[in-house]
């Protein structure tokens, strides 16, 4: 598809999805969104015209959901992190040179990893990126344990390393199956970088047979898979009008069963109304049977969850005003898919083997 092609595909109207957490959001929200933009002028994070565009989308706000009951310097650091992370999507993969230069790119992230790894390394002096990223490091390691901040620099090489992928698929011109961008998705979309930070935000430490556990790394597993799908189908109007549009499940579900944009859409949502469903299963059977930490931590992916919804209907990263998108701004009680049965993705199809059908919340339980 060439970008003038891709312009002028019909926006999809996008309907209330299925919202089965509450809302809430941090009071400090607008001090923390003012702060985060005064960051990203301090450590001239983009171009002017990026930040202006940028601090006019809710960041601060976004953070400010995923961690209501948080500590406000935590939410701070998570918030000025979203922004920071923007800076490296944005301005090397999506939009940069970069994207399609997989292999200059994995040199930069790894000098870029060196530097969260190492912050007083002489690499990469005065590149804003670098110079963000020693801040936050510092910022993340004064708040979090030795545990915690080590989990949080693996986790910045996993996203770093799906998103080389992402750039070889730019690079080729090509759309990936099903699996492959269901397993990637997990980590590419930067929110298995977020539930460190959730500990940190409430002065908790999960342990490391309770965070290593298959039921709870499914859950935040789950997690990313709810929200990087919300994320793809909020965000496609905006994909859709740019360049190298190959990564995006409405687009891959469309490839991968000659769905059109409206088919793949229903199919996108019916895929995470299941795993909203089977999360909601898992986490009252880890609410029975887990640490007080373990409860708190359940409830904090469940916020992660409720706060990437909010934020994507509201925020005008994704609104799109110039070119609206025909995003629903209110949500569903009731999922469009209850059906027990995994999904037919093998890289995830394992998350239901831990939740016995029996456990498996029903209809009116899922909505309630």
């Amino acid at each position: 598809m060439t970008e003038r092609d891709s312009r002028v595909r019909p926006a999809l109207a996008v309907p209330p999805i299925y919202a089965p957490i509450p809302p809430a959001v941090h009071p400090s929200h607008k001090a923390i969104d003012a702060r985060t933009a005064a960051w990203a002028d301090r450590f001239n994070i983009g171009s002017p015209e990026w930040r202006r565009r940028l601090v006019t989308q809710d960041i601060g706000v976004f953070a400010a959901r995923i961690l209501p009951e948080g500590r406000e310097e935590v939410v701070s650091v998570l918030s000025d992190f979203v922004i920071w992370l923007f800076g490296v999507d944005d301005g090397y993969c999506e939009e940069g040179e970069l994207g399609i230069k997989p292999g200059e790119l994995a040199a930069t992230l790894s000098q870029l990893l060196r530097v969260a790894q190492n912050p007083e390394v002489t690499m990469l002096s005065g590149d804003p990126l670098a110079e963000g990223l020693r801040d936050l490091t510092l910022r993340v390691s004064r708040w979090g344990t030795a545990l915690q901040t080590a989990r949080w620099v693996d986790t910045l090489r996993e996203y770093f390393f799906a998103v080389v992928w992402e750039a070889e698929h730019r690079a080729a011109g090509r759309i990936p199956g099903l699996n492959d961008y269901a397993l990637m998705r997990l980590y590419v979309g930067a929110t298995s970088v977020v539930p460190p930070f959730l500990e940190m935000g409430h002065g908790y430490e999960l342990q490391p047979y309770e965070r290593e556990s298959k039921a709870v790394r499914a859950a935040g597993e789950m997690t990313s898979f709810i929200t990087t799908w919300d994320n793809d189908i909020y965000s496609h109007h905006k994909e859709s009008r740019g360049a190298n549009y190959y990564l995006n499940v409405i687009r891959v579900l469309e490839h991968e069963y000659g769905l059109s944009p409206n088919q793949a859409l229903t199919r996108a949502i019916a895929q995470r109304d299941r795993v909203m469903c089977l999360f909601l299963s898992l986490r009252a059977k880890l609410e029975d049977e887990g640490s007080p930490q373990v409860r708190q931590y359940l409830g904090n992916l469940a916020s992660f969850i409720r706060a990437t919804q909010d934020w994507s209907v509201s925020s005008l990263r994704y609104t799109t005003p110039d070119d609206p998108a025909a995003l629903s701004p209110s949500f569903s009680d009731r999922p469009t898919d209850t059906s027990r049965e995994p999904l037919d993705i093998p890289s995830i199809s394992w998350w239901w083997d831990l939740v016995p059908a029996s456990r498996t919340a029903p209809l009116n339980d899922a909505a309630a």
